[in-house]
């Protein structure tokens, strides 16, 4: 049996998204076109067609007789497409090679020494970290996929895999030096400060109550990695984050001896484009963080266990 002749397809995409959405402008969000593009893919439509599938005299895109009876088999054969697409890659092996973007504090911290666990459930699926000092930079690499804090980005989609929690942090042997037991205290230790987060510990102090405290110095690091290798010499005491310390917390290297209060961040995203979020390779890395974060957070006490949530 031969198929009969199918319409251009990006046209009938066009068609679909302007009539659905009763916009031209719209149409053009949701594609990540312009509106001039909307406009000549449903002209190629419609010359293809030789019939008009919108009233021209509405300042809406409101389809005619003809355009509606299209977009009423247009919609859910799309669906379909979309769906049997979605299966296939979902079944498909995850091979090859992800460029994942992470910030250096984290990559070194929690991916790096995750990443054996992340080759012997995906052997065939080779991860390249790159890292960037920010956010804004992160989205500007050429990377399969952004590891970062929240933030929006025009046709990138993110899922939360962990959270974050900042309680003061220090060595045993400072605490053993200069006791911490209650937040007046730190007035007698070395405040450690990363340059990218300067306002972590103005913030723990602000929700401690003591906005005003004045610490015995206070030291500034380039990279928040700095500061918390920092703590465990025993140089001072570091804000968090409790997600980046987990080995160091179990093994009893660092300590947390305040209850709180808890800063919270919203965690830790996984992003990737729109157009590539449910490809194999990266349903993997996905569903292999959403694991390592619950992991994480169950690995702590109660109460530091549940911030992480």
């Amino acid at each position: 049996m031969v198929r009969p002749r199918l319409p251009p397809l990006n046209a009938i995409k066009a068609f679909e998204a302007a009539a659905r959405l009763g916009s031209f402008t719209r149409a053009a969000d949701e594609l990540h076109v312009t509106h001039g593009a909307v406009s000549r893919q449903i002209r190629v439509l419609e010359d293809w067609l030789g019939a008009p599938l919108f009233q021209r005299t509405s300042r809406n895109a409101v389809a005619t007789r003809t355009g509606l009876d299209l977009l009423a088999e247009a919609g859910p054969a799309l669906d379909r497409l979309a769906q049997a697409a979605l299966d296939a890659r979902r079944g498909a092996p995850a091979r090859g090679r992800l460029c994942v973007s992470a910030l250096p504090t984290f990559a070194m911290r929690w991916l790096i020494p995750r990443l054996p666990e992340f080759e012997r459930a995906h052997p065939g699926l080779e991860l390249r970290i790159v890292t960037a000092s920010t956010p804004a930079e992160q989205f500007r690499m050429e990377a399969d996929a952004v590891i970062s804090g929240p933030a929006r980005q025009r046709g990138w989609v993110g899922e939360r895999f962990l959270g974050e929690a900042r309680l003061p942090l220090l060595s045993p042997d400072l605490i053993e030096r200069c006791p911490l037991a209650a937040v007046p205290d730190l007035a007698r230790h070395t405040l450690l400060h990363a340059a990218t987060l300067r306002d972590a510990w103005p913030r723990w102090l602000a929700a401690a109550g003591l906005p005003e405290l004045k610490p015995a110095r206070e030291q500034v690091f380039e990279h928040f990695y700095f500061a918390i290798q920092a703590a465990i010499e025993g140089l001072g005491v570091v804000m968090g984050p409790l997600a980046l310390v987990g080995d160091e917390l179990c093994r009893g290297r660092l300590l947390a001896p305040l209850d709180g209060p808890v800063t919270r961040t919203r965690g830790y995203f996984l992003y990737a484009p729109e157009a590539s979020s449910d490809a194999p390779a990266i349903a993997a890395l996905r569903d292999w963080l959403l694991g390592a974060g619950a992991e994480t957070a169950a690995e702590y006490p109660p109460h530091l266990s549940q911030s992480l949530r």
